[in-house]
């Protein structure tokens, strides 16, 4: 076993930073100036903060969801975004286009099968030298144990997890770095939560009564003045392609 794949961890048994997703890429990733591509961008909450942050920042936000995409394409206030309708499996750009590939807690949404070569594909648009920027959540923690109510995704993080390793085994990519962190989540109720959580478009979570009124109990438990807080444990990946002098 490499050095670099001792080094990779699924998880941690304590975590001691408590920060924003935002905190994390701005330290470790080299945006202004960059081509980036946001591989599964969901609402494009994240796409809109480094958009609107930093200097002559292009990016290309892919979704798979078409629900969500013409959600998103509704955006005009964006103009170094482009939304395109897409999963990392096939990505709609030339060889290397892209300066820095993310993935939001979206690599353990892809099917199983298609992980590595969709980890392929995102080496395949990278420009040697380019950074892929993965972060997942960590299966444990209060929000965790109330999502596994209704949808258990501890295989398929486990999965992507794997797939990252196998691509620095393989060559694919080098490893940098690997951050744990606690993300802080925050609902204003549990309305709040059924609409962005249990009702995303991505995934169909269909709830019995039994388990829906279970959710509804844990949720409104943590209820305080300020909303339903959590503390979301999270892992980042940092790799690399290789540079053509390297590879």
């Amino acid at each position: 076993m490499s050095a670099s794949i001792a080094m990779m961890n699924l998880m941690t048994p304590v975590i001691e930073r408590t920060c924003s997703e935002r905190e994390i890429y701005s330290q470790v990733l080299p945006l202004d100036g960059a081509k980036i591509v946001d591989l599964g961008c969901g609402r494009a909450e994240l796409t809109r903060l480094i958009a609107s942050h930093g200097v002559n920042r292009q990016i290309t936000a892919l979704e798979v969801d078409k629900i969500q995409h013409l959600l998103n394409l509704d955006i005009v206030d964006l103009p170094n975004v482009e939304f395109k309708l897409a999963g990392a499996q096939e990505i709609p750009a030339s060889d290397a286009t892209f300066d820095v590939a993310l993935m939001f807690k979206s690599l353990h949404h892809v099917p199983a099968e298609l992980m590595l070569p969709s980890l392929s594909e995102i080496h395949r648009v990278l420009k040697p030298g380019g950074h892929l920027y993965v972060s997942e959540p960590i299966f444990a923690g209060d929000f965790n144990d109330i999502l596994r109510l209704f949808h258990n995704e501890e295989r398929v993080r486990t999965l992507a997890f794997q797939a990252l390793k196998d691509s620095v085994a393989q060559g694919v990519f080098e490893f940098l770095d690997e951050i744990f962190f606690n993300a802080p989540v925050k609902f204003q109720d549990f309305s709040d939560y059924e609409r962005t959580v249990i009702g995303v478009t991505h995934t169909r979570h269909h709830l019995s009564p039994e388990v829906h009124a279970e959710v509804k109990r844990r949720i409104d438990l943590r209820r305080t003045p300020e909303g339903v807080k959590f503390l979301m444990p999270m892992r980042v990946d940092l790799l690399r392609k290789p540079s053509l002098r390297e590879a």
